[in-house]
């Protein structure tokens, strides 16, 4: 029989078994180690390791000298098993070595610019340029591999909940979806250009339109924003699906289960939410300082203002009244309750720029728990064991006070909760904990411009619908911001995950939503024509969501950040340093574009 060319086994196959066997084996030079003279080689594919040893009676010997890492060659030889003291459990073919007799060298490697053995801590812009090497890195390769398997794991799942899988265009028009378009200049029609989407959303809302019931779509999507740390530059994938006919609790209901079932199959076991809980955006903030808590963490914050309102502590008494809207809240911690965990909080406080963090810790005097601090003595005993009551705290144990307009404070009380939580040891980090923020405000204050803006997705139905618009619209601002939308968010251990809402399919409450943001129809009829135009002929109630591919991967395996479970990721400056983009183009190609460029004068 005919041996093929390259390989008559992968280098993760060969076992106890094949002892005796003569084998071809393909791949890379892993590492070269010389014990006593004899040569070992761990030659590396795809799949897996496999040792080879050469020692100086062996015809290959000669070339197995002369080998550095990288290297790729084909090996013929002798599968013999090891000895009990050499075997390598760590290894599936740990059982085995292959003794050569024959060595090819397929083509050699340069002087390497990053290490693929050991995968030592290298400069990220070196392991950007040289991707091809950075991806033969073990960890890497499973985690390019994981994501595979987790994106067919969605399509399967998505598949068996009745959905199709539809492809919407890449070449779009430019809409104003939140964030900058990339542009695409139209040869063919001089001047004009083409736009790559930001997201499917106006299309698969088409396709709800044109009849079809539920859409998915592994889809990806393009956004000219400035490096954010949890979100790739320039481009990114998610699982984008609309259903119709459906209000909220049926897109839950839908989706609750392909989430879990994925994270499920690829826990690795860690726990999963078995229920995902549903919290309201304001309880939400109330609670967790944020709309994607880390529900690992136990702390939640309570309201204590009325334990502050004429105390002796001043500084909170009087911020409560100088106005309704001023609350003090407590951030309890658990097992805090030291004055070193108390100061190390404060000088982080300050660190963020606060003027510092109020403390009260509780200790076991005698038989009585006493409250200690600054706050403690201003406001007395009795307040002090009224607030431990209420936070349910035991002697050991502390609290953190925040206070003014929760409105400006809530985002770092948020903060101060999570810095506990960690620093105490509070997170079972062995668990996946899901929910669903749900309620959140239709409209926003737009510091910036002084006016109503959309908060989340303008494409979203407020609750109510139009009369609901009309009512708080006659009502003024503040009516409209306490306006509630059809929008939720799935959150994974703090991190926002995927984010839909039920849609607003009416067009005149489309055109009344976005004139009280400030685009007159006009506006509406040019910028969404073809979603405008759709909606006069028949659009059947339709609501969808999309989950973040790329942030649950890298939540799935891990992780500290997205580049590590992408192939070909950009830099954080938004260049691709392996091909070299972006990039000047020809003049002759400007021509053809009818573009001329105007660089940038420099300062």
């Amino acid at each position: 029989m005919t041996m093929h060319r390259y390989r008559s086994h992968r280098c993760d196959e060969l076992r106890k078994s094949h002892e005796g066997d003569t084998v071809r084996l393909s791949g890379w030079v892993h590492r070269v180690r010389d014990h006593g003279g004899v040569l070992f080689v761990d030659l590396r594919d795809h799949f897996g390791i496999t040792q080879v040893v050469a020692d100086p009676d062996s015809p290959a010997f000669a070339t197995a000298e002369s080998v550095r890492s990288e290297w790729v060659l084909r090996i013929d030889g002798k599968v013999k098993a090891r000895t009990e003291e050499t075997r390598n459990p760590n290894l599936p073919t740990g059982d085995i070595e292959v003794f050569a007799s024959e060595i090819e060298i397929l083509s050699k490697a340069d002087e390497l610019p990053l290490p693929v053995f050991g995968e030592p801590e290298y400069p990220e812009d070196t392991r950007l340029k040289f991707r091809f090497l950075d991806l033969r890195r073990d960890t890497l390769h499973k985690n390019i591999m994981m994501r595979t398997k987790i994106i067919a794991a969605m399509r399967e799942a998505m598949n068996g909940a009745g959905f199709t899988e539809f492809s919407t265009p890449i070449l779009t028009a430019s809409s104003p979806e939140g964030a900058r378009d990339f542009l695409v200049p139209s040869r063919i029609h001089p001047c004009k250009f083409y736009a790559l989407p930001q997201a499917p959303q106006q299309y698969k809302q088409l396709i709800m339109m044109s009849g079809f019931d539920k859409y998915f779509q592994i889809a990806p999507c393009f956004r000219d924003e400035d490096p954010r740390a949890d979100r790739l530059p320039g481009e990114f994938y998610q699982l984008d699906l609309e259903m119709s006919f459906v209000e909220q609790d049926d897109v839950l209901g839908a989706m609750e289960p392909v989430i879990r079932d994925v994270f499920d199959k690829f826990a690795n076991g860690k726990t999963v939410t078995e229920s995902f809980r549903r919290i309201p955006y304001d309880e939400a903030i109330r609670k967790y300082g944020t709309d994607k808590p880390d529900l690992r963490n136990s702390i939640e914050m309570q309201d204590v203002s009325g334990h502050f309102r004429g105390s002796g502590f001043k500084v909170f008494a009087s911020i409560l009244d100088k106005s309704e809207k001023n609350q003090v809240w407590a951030i309890p911690a658990p097992t805090g309750g030291s004055r070193a965990f108390c100061d190390r909080m404060n000088s982080w406080a300050q660190g963020e720029g606060q003027p510092g963090l109020g403390y009260i810790f509780w200790r076991q005097e005698g038989g009585k728990i006493e409250g200690a601090g600054p706050i403690a003595k201003n406001i007395g005993e009795e307040r002090t064991e009224a607030i431990r009551q209420q936070l349910g705290l035991d002697p050991g144990d502390a609290c953190f006070f925040a206070a003014g307009n929760p409105g400006d404070f809530a985002g770092f009380a948020g903060d101060a909760r999570d810095r506990a939580g960690e620093e105490l040891n509070l997170l079972d980090k062995d668990r996946y904990e899901l929910c669903w923020i749900v309620d959140f405000p239709f409209y926003e204050w737009d510091k910036d411009n002084k006016k109503i803006d959309f908060s989340h997705n303008p494409f979203s139905m407020p609750q109510g619908g139009m009369e609901a618009l009309e009512v708080a619209q006659a009502e003024g601002d503040e009516a409209l911001l306490g306006l509630k939308a059809f929008q939720y968010d799935l959150v994974c251990n703090g991190f926002e995950i995927a984010s839909g809402g039920i849609r607003n399919h009416l067009p005149e409450t489309m055109v009344k939503a976005f004139e009280i943001a400030g685009l007159d129809r006009a506006t509406v009829e040019e910028q969404f024509g073809g979603l405008y135009r759709a909606f006069h002929y028949g659009a059947p109630p339709h609501g969808g969501m999309a989950a973040g591919i790329d942030r649950i991967i890298m939540l799935l395996v891990g992780a500290k950040n997205l580049r590590e479970v992408t192939m070909f990721p950009m830099n954080q400056q938004a260049q691709d340093l392996l091909m070299g983009a972006p990039s000047d183009v020809s003049a002759t190609q400007l021509r053809e574009l009818n573009i001329r460029v105007n660089p940038k004068a420099k300062d």
